[in-house]
């Protein structure tokens, strides 16, 4: 039988505190669609280029969106705004089967992701309003 002393133990538990923190950290909540469900951006992937803003968002529905693949418990979007049109270009959309994120129940990747208008109280409409502010 091993035995670890009562401070070995604290401190690998202290070491993996900022890793599980750092996780967490990744993620800024910037606000709720119209149905409550939180948008957060991961500050990390947003880039600015003559105008355009690319970044990743995601969503995490408060009720599980009930789907024929099974249930979606969140989004991440890999997107393109543009704040002087209020449009965007979505590149990737991932949607989740659990709370941890680790099952994907679908992915769509858009070969040739087109700027298109976007809809008052949803995911889009939220990281707009937060990239585009004045």
């Amino acid at each position: 039988m091993h035995r670890i002393s009562l401070g070995t133990a604290i401190a690998t538990v202290l070491l993996l505190i900022p890793a599980a923190a750092t996780a967490q950290a990744r993620w800024k909540e910037i606000g709720r669609t119209s149905s409550g469900n939180r948008v957060y951006v991961d500050p990390k992937s947003v880039h600015t280029q003559k105008g355009l803003i690319d970044a990743t968002v995601r969503v995490v529905f408060t009720t599980p969106v009930a789907t024929p693949e099974g249930p979606w418990y969140s989004a991440r979007t890999k997107a393109t705004f543009d704040c002087a049109t209020r449009k965007l270009a979505a590149k990737e959309n991932v949607y989740y089967g659990n709370a941890k994120e680790t099952k994907v129940v679908e992915r769509k990747v858009n070969k040739i992701p087109g700027f298109g208008p976007v809809l008052n109280g949803s995911l889009g409409a939220v990281a707009m309003d937060y990239f585009c502010r004045k």
